[in-house]
């Protein structure tokens, strides 16, 4: 399994418009030029969404294929990782049908989209070994601490194979922004109890304290996902010029530790 890139730009999302920022990146040259721009900024991964004509979230794995072959060729050493996320207008198993038909090599999965009941586990067990077997790398999109025990008891259970997973913390929401937030260490304490697993992560972050919690992960062991995403503010509380601005600020601040 290859190891999660050390900064990851999330450049856009599935809600924000050029309303909450003229330089968030809509189409799909704008994502290019922002792939390259981060990239020269310190990042070595991107979290992709696409949208739609009208600007909309989009989940298509056509349109994801021939994006993806763009990027390949304009910045072949970035991580590429397309996004499962509903955003409130997919159901699961059109989430798993479309990496099913796409079969990217990384891909962000919620674990409580994919499962909203435990009846849920019946398509879901599917998708998780389908995926392992296909050598589709899931990132494992965790938005508490309850998230990550409903992990831990999926991984005990088996119905999502494998002793090495990638995930990813989130802290805060977009309503409320960092003031939802949950410190890192109640994440990871279920981790330290899993014997024989290994655990990649990373951490997003909502409002102005992305920057701080993104050098925390970094002093714990963790990874960033910086950007527009999740936040369009520096760390001084000033709006970013540009995703590739973010990327700047957290990779200074992380080499600087």
């Amino acid at each position: 399994m290859r190891p999660l890139p050390k900064i990851m730009v999330a450049p856009n999302g599935a809600r924000r418009g050029k309303a909450d920022h003229p330089a968030l990146p809509i189409t799909d040259d704008e994502v290019v030029e922002v792939a390259i721009a981060s990239q020269a900024a310190g990042a070595d991964g991107i979290h992709i969404h696409i949208r739609d004509d009208a600007g909309q979230h989009l989940i298509d794995a056509e349109r994801y294929r021939g994006l993806l072959d763009r990027l390949t060729v304009e910045v072949p050493e970035m991580y590429l990782q397309v996004t499962s996320e509903t955003a409130g207008q997919y159901e699961a198993v059109e989430q798993q049908a479309m990496v099913r038909e796409l079969r990217p090599d990384y891909v962000s999965v919620g674990l409580r989209e994919m499962v909203r009941h435990p009846t849920d586990w019946t398509t879901a067990r599917d998708f998780y070994h389908w995926a392992r077997g296909a050598g589709v790398e899931i990132q494992h999109i965790l938005y508490s601490p309850d998230d990550v025990l409903n992990l831990v008891n999926a991984l005990k259970d088996g119905n999502i194979p494998g002793q090495d997973h990638l995930v990813l913390f989130v802290q805060g929401t977009y309503a409320n922004g960092s003031k939802d937030s949950v410190d890192l260490e109640e994440y990871l304490t279920p981790l330290a109890t899993m014997d024989g697993f290994e655990f990649d992560w990373m951490v997003c972050a909502f409002g102005t304290q992305e920057t701080n919690s993104l050098v925390r992960a970094a002093e714990l062991g963790g990874k960033a996902r910086v950007g527009f995403e999740n936040s369009l503010q520096n760390a001084d509380g000033s709006h970013a010029k540009d995703n590739a601005e973010r990327v700047r600020e957290v990779s200074a601040a992380i080499l600087g530790l």
